[in-house]
């Protein structure tokens, strides 16, 4: 018996042994089975995330499970990070639920992975604390009306779209980064959301933001230096009691022809300096005057040395079109490189109306103010490498060759010594970026510009696609925290990258959703990337998108995702940079829309518009406005602020042209503009004329979706981009949905590369000028005009008005764009059938005024209000057509100059209506209808596509004339 119990009681030690191996073995099976399985709600994660190894304590009870970076590549939070142990626990077998549970996953534990915007316990590590830059920003512009106080004002941040043009060391040829896929390569897309949209916006917003590549869309460079004074450039220097002598130091010098590696523009000429005065008006000026080869948009850069006793609000103005617009500059930093002011409007050839001037004014005594060269726009590419240029402008290739044009070290543009410019521009961004913020109180012990960078962003898109060919890719965030133990040069978490990172992929989600209703969140990787490892303030990488996926580049191509894209990122910026120095954002209101103008007086205008709800954003209301008026050719002014009303009188001078937009503004920064409307008071009058802004229309190119095609069709439809786009490399020649995957030219997508360097103009908002300015030359009519929405929502009566001219541009719906246009809608057709019932007279024009007319009811528009039916399209005809009395030629093929018609209507009369033109190859082109009722004039074209200015004016004169008569 003894001995029974003798071997019992050695038995039972094993048997539990057995039955804690039976068990952690299970426990084991069980937990992989959960990571297997686990997916996160409202994510997608590309790989089902693995459980690598657990450690299990008895002693102590804890369990520590350790999980793969795809674990990690989620969103947490307080409550899913509850959910997750709760869960767990559940799939542990009974004897370990009581245990302490702990998830490491990329070397830390879930808890840590809660950013800080959505954490109980705020991390401070994670923030500047009390890192703060209180000086004058870098740059600012005096002459905004407003007060931003809640917004991005005297912040910094460096920002960057992708890649670029680049020269393959090893092949001895420059190349796309990217793929040429679905008419457009990442090098080109990326830009067209960050430099159309997102720097816009987070200026608007107050901040100062630097990039690393070339900003400009504008061909034409044009510098005026004191150590060249070039034919057609005037450098002049005036003196009062302080002359400007020598700097001693290095500065800007150009030569003629290309730059080689490692020639430095910024160390082959001198600077000028000068003593500073705080008297207004005996005071000494530099006067920078480029000869302008023709009128367009170009941004305008400044240069000068930084030295000790620089000044921080050295004073810049910038003349432009005749109106000025006036500089701070903080030359305590950022000396010796371009350092832009903002792109403005110039006029031909060369003015004292078009030129910068720098004063030695300033508040600061016994200081200096230091004046190298000014440069205006992007230009073409001038880096040679292997004894080529990339034959493109600046702004479409990569960082590397815009760092060395703007001064860099070496090291800075080539950390591969010149063997591998692939390298060099993916790290040049970053380096560039500490190069310039070093010396900073975010880059404290790091040599360099001393600008307060406090932020950085990298805008990509990405490879990938659906199988199915009708699912999204969508988003992905890039974040880097385990460099250099874990911190940024203050000593700050990198952490903080995380929480940046995270919010950029989660709100960008959460917002295209909101808007479009589906859209995919990817993973938030913690990996070694140059761009989110390098920088030595909180970095992130958005992926915004597949550019290797169809159903992802629908979205990518409209220009209105875009916008919304753009607008998530720089809500994010703004959330993070604020939070991150304990104050309270407030989001940029939208643009103001059914905005219309009305005489109130023979010689009085009242300016109308309604306020744009962003139901996202409770801040984003409005409690102001801008109205920036242009008077004639000049250019618009800096605008009046309007404080909170939705309206604004003016007096107009007899026989002046006015043009007018309108911008919505809080304490948060400033919306975009509206369309330009116009307005002229011409005494002796008895006629007044209305112009109809009826095209708003923003769109892809035209696509072809089937079982067995894909892609975007040009030649088609070109679709419409707001103002030019930088964005396409060709056509796509590949749309078989079978090669789908495939690289190379025989891969779904492939793409000619035959746009690439064309700057393709777009809707630039404003048509109702160039048709005013028409009929203005007649001399005997007043003008007004309104947006259509002011038509169709009741706003403006039309029986005011004896005719209205409705500017229909691309305007048409479609059936692909994420926003809805038409050229009449319901409402706007019952407003001028009302119209004409009572005597008014209507000249419409547009390339799609018959084709978007397809149900019965708006063809029996077009037969009883414009006399006319839809004839067809026409393409063959050169962009001529024929008739009263001439030939006229618009534009009809893609160029720089103006949006085109690439298709045009062919309208067929309705007796009595006659055909007033024809294209050159025979079917009609306009439709007359003078009736004793009311007299309608339809053109398949539209007028502002005529190509001559002078013939343009003519024939819309002789329009209005005989509709008037």
């Amino acid at each position: 018996m003894k001995y029974l119990l003798y071997i019992l009681l050695l038995s039972y030690p094993m048997a539990s042994m057995a039955q804690n191996r039976a068990q952690e073995s299970k426990m084991v099976k069980d937990l992989r089975k959960f990571f297997a399985k686990y997916k996160p709600k409202d994510q997608v994660l590309t790989q089902a995330p693995q459980m690598l190894d657990y450690k299990l304590d008895n002693k102590s009870q804890k369990i520590t499970i350790t999980a793969d970076e795809f674990f990690a590549a989620q969103e947490f939070s307080p409550e899913l990070k509850a959910d997750i142990y709760k869960r767990i626990r559940k799939e542990l077998p009974k004897p370990y639920r009581k245990y302490e549970i702990t998830i490491v996953t990329n070397g830390m534990s879930i808890d840590a992975l809660i950013p800080n915007r959505l954490s109980k316990d705020i991390d401070k590590s994670r923030m500047w604390g009390d890192v703060e830059y209180d000086g004058n920003p870098w740059t600012q512009n005096l002459s905004y009306p407003a007060k931003t106080t809640h917004g991005l004002n005297n912040r910094h941040v460096s920002l960057w779209a992708s890649h670029g043009r680049y020269y393959d060391v090893n092949r001895g040829t420059w190349k796309w980064q990217r793929p040429k896929l679905f008419g457009t390569t990442e090098d080109l897309f990326t830009q067209t959301i960050v430099v159309p949209y997102l720097i816009p916006m987070l200026e608007n917003a107050g901040a100062v933001v630097f990039t690393p590549r070339e900003r400009d869309w504008q061909k034409h460079e044009l510098i005026v230096d004191n150590d060249d004074k070039a034919s057609g450039t005037s450098y002049i220097e005036v003196y009062a009691k302080h002359e400007w002598t020598d700097a001693g130091t290095k500065g800007f010098a150009s030569h003629r022809g290309t730059y080689k590696d490692g020639e430095n523009p910024f160390e082959a000429g001198t600077a000028r300096m000068a003593k500073t005065t705080s008297k207004k008006n005996n005071y000494s000026l530099i006067s920078y005057m480029p000869k302008f080869p023709e009128e367009g948009r170009y941004a305008v850069y400044v240069s000068y040395s930084t030295l000790e006793n620089s000044v921080d609000d050295a004073s810049y103005t910038v003349w432009h079109k005749g109106e000025k617009t006036e500089f701070r500059v903080n030359q305590q930093m950022g000396g010796g490189t371009w350092v832009y002011l903002g792109t403005f409007d110039f006029d031909k050839g060369s003015s004292q109306y078009n030129r910068v001037i720098l004063t030695n004014r300033s508040a600061r005594h016994n200081g200096v103010v230091t004046a190298d060269a000014v440069r205006f726009g992007g230009g073409m590419g001038n880096i040679e490498r292997g004894g080529l240029t990339s034959g493109l402008p600046r702004c479409l290739e990569g960082a590397r060759y815009y760092a060395q044009w703007a001064g860099m070290p070496y090291k800075v543009y080539s950390s591969k010594n010149g063997t591998d410019d692939y390298g060099d521009d993916i790290n040049t961004r970053s380096l560039m970026t500490n190069h310039l913020a070093g010396g900073s109180c975010y880059v404290p012990s790091q040599a360099g510009l001393n600008v307060p960078i406090e932020l950085s962003l990298a805008v990509h898109s990405d490879a990938g696609y659906s199988k199915d060919g009708t699912g999204l890719i969508g988003s992905l965030g890039i974040c880097t925290t385990g460099f250099n133990n874990g911190h940024f040069n203050t000593g700050m978490s990198r952490m903080a990258s995380r929480d940046f990172a995270d919010a950029l992929l989660s709100n960008a989600a959460r917002d295209i959703i909101y808007k479009y209703g589906k859209w995919n969140k990817r993973e938030l990787f913690d990996r070694n990337y140059s761009e989110t490892r390098i920088p030595e303030v909180p970095s992130a990488i958005i992926e915004t998108m597949s550019h290797q996926n169809f159903p992802d580049m629908m979205y990518g191509q409209d220009p209105n995702f875009r916008f919304t894209l753009a607008r998530s990122l720089y809500k994010t910026i703004l959330r993070y940079v604020n939070d991150q120095h304990g104050r309270q954002s407030v989001v940029t209101p939208l643009t103001p829309d059914n905005f219309h103008i009305e005489f109130t007086d023979v010689d009085e205008v009242r300016l109308n518009w309604r306020a744009v709800n962003d139901p996202q954003e409770a801040t984003s209301k409005p409690t102001g406005y801008i109205v920036y008026t242009s008077t004639g050719s000049s250019g618009f002014d800096n605008g009046t602020y309007i404080r909170a009303d939705n309206s604004h009188r003016i007096k107009l001078e007899p026989g002046v042209l006015y043009s007018f937009r309108v911008a919505a503004v809080n304490a948060g920064g400033c919306s975009f503009p509206s369309e330009v409307l116009c307005a002229l008071y011409n005494p002796g009058a008895t006629k007044d004329i209305l112009i109809v802004d009826g095209f708003h229309r923003l769109s892809s190119p035209a696509v072809r979706n089937t079982q067995f095609e894909q892609g975007f069709d040009i030649d088609e439809d070109p679709g419409v981009t707001l103002g030019p786009t930088a964005g396409w490399v060709g056509r796509q020649l590949c749309y078989d949905t079978g090669s789908m995957g495939i690289d190379g030219e025989d891969g779904l997508g492939w793409s000619a590369d035959d746009m690439t360097g064309i700057f393709v103009a777009g809707n630039d908002r404003n048509h109702v000028r160039t048709h005013a300015e028409a009929i203005k030359e007649a001399g005997r009519y007043n003008i007004i005009s309104c947006s259509s929405e002011a038509i169709e929502n009741g706003k403006v009566d039309l029986a005011h008005y004896q005719l209205a001219d409705i500017v229909l541009g691309l305007e048409r719906n479609d059936t692909h764009s994420l926003e809805y246009y038409k050229t009449f809608t319901p409402a706007m057709r019952e407003r001028l059938e009302a119209y004409v019932s009572r005597g008014g007279s209507l000249l419409v024009s547009g390339a799609y005024t018959g084709s978007d007319m397809t149900s019965p009811d708006e063809q029996s528009f077009l037969a009883n209000v414009l006399k006319c039916r839809f004839g067809g399209r026409n393409r063959t005809s050169g962009g001529l057509a024929e008739g009263l009395g001439t030939t006229i030629q618009f534009y009809n093929t893609i160029n720089e100059k103006h949006y085109a018609a690439t298709s045009a209507d062919v309208l067929n009369p309705i007796p009595p209506a006659y055909a007033a033109m024809r294209y050159s190859d025979g079917p009609n082109a306009c439709v007359a209808y003078k009736g004793d009722d009311y007299r309608v004039i339809t053109t398949g074209f539209p007028l502002e596509c005529i190509r001559s200015k002078q013939k343009q004016t003519s024939i819309i004169k002789g329009l209005i004339n005989f509709l008037l008569k």
